[in-house]
């Protein structure tokens, strides 16, 4: 077998990007604004390019996709000790988020597919009072969008969707991030746009385009954004939103913009590769992977899977086989947090106790990245190492251990 491929591996900038950033790099114009006057430069250019994309009116772009949930909650007008509901399927800038505007989360149960439980929902939704949901897409896996919608306008829900993992994925011919009141995307290095760091909101209510671009800190240059609310409603906020700061960078716009088209291609490298893959371990009986509905068109960057014949000692054992082997994969069951993964019970105010059927889902839950470009044979290879990782820990071989 050849050596497995880094699965860190992050998409690669674009020839036009790295030109297009030299050339800003040589004018010196990177702040986000003109104070003498301007069009806005890249980041207004992405943010008209991003909102068409998505198929909103406006989109706010900042520095990170954890500033976007802030910012989202902060203008849901979120108060602290609020309750929000979130699904207890997520990483930690979600509950974070919660915690920085100093709301409560409220944990809502998932299904073996890994997607938010309604009957859970309707219920913690009536009993908490919470009136915002904030719905992880987490790991590229959509629920059914229409029906959560109608949930959400039955108890007055303000949903708002974490598409962290999910650029480039719909329901039923629809953008993931246009169901909600507001949807918050991510640039980071391992996420379909690569850009290190950044994110943007997209929403179609002109008052939280307003706020949030105001708390982004526009000062009072606001007209350079890409896709600005009318004056009035502008000048209904302005004065009363605080400059948090959060503004993308002319820079990561730069680099951001040419790789939107590349987006379709992307999606369909990543596709063939966890289908491939995800083919090849549903033939073995240690691996449990989640059903896929007909109207989810998904961008799948990753590949997850549940062990569910295993306990964590023999969970652990089998993810340091295979990393042993070369090959990073990752456990959301571990004591501790471990690089980006964690569950419920690392999360700042999160009650496991809530979640009992999400908390026991990930203690033998398991994924790994899928960067693209990955041949056939790579995906074979990928998928056999898995297989040979369970068997050998089925068979009592063990591994190097590490919970």
């Amino acid at each position: 077998m050849a050596p497995l491929p880094d699965l860190g591996r992050p998409p690669d900038i674009p020839q036009q990007a790295i030109a297009d950033a030299q050339a800003l790099l040589a004018s010196g114009r990177l702040h986000r604004y003109a104070e003498a006057g301007g069009d806005g430069g890249p980041v207004a250019a992405l943010e008209r390019e991003f909102a068409a994309l998505i198929g909103c009116r406006y989109a706010v772009a900042v520095n990170s996709c954890g500033s976007a949930l802030f910012l989202a909650l902060k203008a849901a007008d979120l108060r602290p000790g609020d309750p929000v509901l979130m699904n207890a399927f997520t990483l930690t800038p979600v509950p974070g988020a919660i915690d920085h505007i100093g709301a409560q989360p409220v944990l809502v149960e998932i299904t073996e597919d890994l997607t938010i439980d309604f009957d859970d929902l309707r219920a913690k939704a009536r009993s908490s009072g919470a009136r915002v949901l904030m719905l992880s897409h987490m790991r590229g896996h959509l629920c059914d969008l229409d029906a959560l919608s109608q949930i959400c306008a039955e108890d007055g829900l303000t949903l708002i969707e974490d598409c962290a993992h999910t650029l480039g994925a719909s329901w039923a011919g629809r953008s993931a991030g246009s169901f909600g009141r507001v949807g918050c995307f991510s640039f980071q290095s391992g996420k379909h746009v690569n850009t290190g760091e950044g994110g943007v909101l997209v929403t179609d209510d002109p008052d939280i385009a307003a706020r949030a671009i105001l708390h982004s800190g526009s000062y009072m240059l606001y007209g350079q954004h890409g896709t600005v609310p009318p004056d009035a409603v502008m000048a209904r906020w302005r004065g009363r939103c605080g400059n948090y700061s959060l503004r993308m960078s002319a820079l990561v716009a730069t680099l951001a913009r040419p790789q939107l088209p590349l987006l379709p291609a992307r999606v369909a490298d990543w596709n063939a590769s966890h289908d491939r893959i995800a083919a090849r371990l549903g033939e073995c009986p240690h691996f449990r992977l989640p059903h896929r509905p007909e109207p989810e068109a998904y961008a799948q960057s990753s590949l997850q899977f549940q062990l569910t014949e295993f306990d964590p000692p023999r969970i652990a054992a089998f993810v340091a086989r295979a990393r042993d082997r070369g090959l990073w994969v990752k456990w959301f069951g571990t004591e501790t947090a471990e690089g980006y993964n964690s569950n419920p019970a690392q999360w700042p105010g999160a009650h496991v106790s809530e979640v009992p059927r999400a908390f026991a889902l990930q203690q033998r839950l398991c994924d790994i990245r899928l960067p693209l470009r990955l041949s056939a044979a790579q995906c074979d290879d990928i998928a056999e190492t898995l297989i040979a990782a369970t068997d050998a820990v089925a068979q009592g071989q063990g591994g190097h251990a590490r919970a």
